[in-house]
């Protein structure tokens, strides 16, 4: 499969969820089983050699690449939540998005010292939501051996807030 029929399958909703934003809807492309095998395939075989031990995912989206990914990794899987959505221990992280402030958690126990993590999320925009996480993950003793989207928006240049981090993005719209 060609990435321009993966773009294809990508429906642009104008003013969602603010004025002046057009979303990318990845759930046409889901829907789509060849195209949904394709990404993960592409995604998995990208760290495969990376000797993952952890696939974090991010809320919501980030969970439907995360667990797929975990899986042909042969890795767990860890979700990253709003605050409040997680039962036990969790430790949090504040912070900015282009329109207020956030928080995220993870369970306490979600991730071991030394343990290999990927982190994983359906799209990377101004790179606020990713940076939080990875600091969980540092807060937590992991240690990131990858970045993973399926679409990056490079014109919002969320990438220069993740340096230093190995970060791939299946789809790049400049």
């Amino acid at each position: 499969m060609e990435l321009a029929e993966l773009r294809a399958k990508i429906r642009d909703i104008k003013d969602f969820p603010t004025e002046g934003v057009l979303f990318k809807d990845i759930t046409t492309l889901l829907k789509d089983a060849p195209a949904f095998h394709y990404v993960v395939d592409a995604l998995a075989r990208r760290y495969r050699g990376d000797r993952v031990d952890v696939v974090i995912g991010i809320e919501s989206r980030g969970f439907i690449f995360g667990g797929a990914l975990a899986h042909q990794l042969n890795a767990g899987f860890v979700p990253v939540r709003k605050l409040g959505k997680l039962p036990g221990k969790t430790i949090e992280v504040e912070y900015e998005l282009e329109y207020g402030r956030d928080a995220l958690a993870v369970h306490e126990d979600a991730i071991r010292a030394g343990q290999r993590v990927l982190a994983v999320d359906d799209l990377l925009a101004t790179g606020g939501t990713m940076a939080a996480t990875l600091r969980l993950i540092q807060q937590l003793g992991g240690q990131v051996v990858g970045v993973a989207f399926m679409i990056e928006l490079g014109f919002l240049h969320g990438r220069d807030r993740l340096k230093g981090y190995p970060l791939h993005s299946l789809i790049v719209y400049d």
